[in-house]
């Protein structure tokens, strides 16, 4: 018994250390780094690396030429996004910090990016979002309200073109999501987000482990 012991600790160890080698596989440039700074300065919290390079990946799998994210922060997943998006492609970001998307129009500059690249809409999400094209968009992605996160999805499942992607940050909520103790009203919308996604008939759903946990599904024709 104290041998299996030392030997799930040995996995355990190693699954923690493999998990954070995948976190860090991709490298990140300056203008990343400073826009994890103003997170940091601001008091939010940016994507992991991870995420954002499975952001990357997805943008660029699918030929992004539309995205929407709702959540800009100051530009750390926006980068991402447009380093796997088509050359020509638009980012659509919408926030209800102005001053947070003046740092991401900072870090999108200083990542290269011409200013047309990026469409900056201030404002709640759901009051946004309805004024978006339907089918309009290659990939949605949702870092916004927890508590609004069902609302997200619906309003993701009207503006994906059938082939298109969806994907939902910090599902995993800190581990809060699978705890069986009593948990907060947006812990509880993570779940009914996940068992809709998973139960829905026009999704394909898959759930990474990377970051907080991306919760990603594509739209079927």
């Amino acid at each position: 018994m104290r041998r299996l012991r030392g030997q799930e600790r040995t996995i355990t160890g190693n699954r923690q250390t493999s998990w954070a080698f995948a976190d860090a596989f991709v490298a990140e440039d300056e203008a990343l780094r400073w826009a994890r700074d103003r997170a940091h300065e601001a008091g939010l919290r940016s994507v992991s690396s991870g995420t954002g390079a499975a952001l990357r990946l997805l943008a660029a799998a699918v030929d992004a030429k539309a995205v929407a994210e709702i959540g800009t922060g100051t530009g750390v997943s926006g980068i991402h996004l447009l380093h796997g998006m088509r050359p020509d492609g638009v980012l659509t970001t919408v926030d209800s910090d102005p001053e947070c998307q003046q740092f991401a129009r900072q870090a999108f500059r200083a990542a290269g990016f011409a200013g047309n690249r990026a469409r900056f809409i201030p404002g709640r999400a759901l009051e946004v979002l309805p004024r978006l094209a339907d089918g309009g968009y290659d990939l949605v992605f949702c870092d916004g309200d927890r508590l609004e996160c069902l609302d997200y999805l619906a309003e993701s499942l009207r503006l994906l073109r059938p082939g298109g992607l969806v994907c939902f940050e910090g599902v995993f909520a800190d581990g809060r999501t699978v705890d069986s103790a009593v948990q907060p009203a947006e812990v509880q919308r993570l779940r009914e987000l996940l068992r809709a996604v998973r139960e829905s008939t026009v999704l394909l759903p898959s759930l990474l482990p990377v970051g907080d946990g991306l919760l990603c599904a594509a739209r079927r024709g």
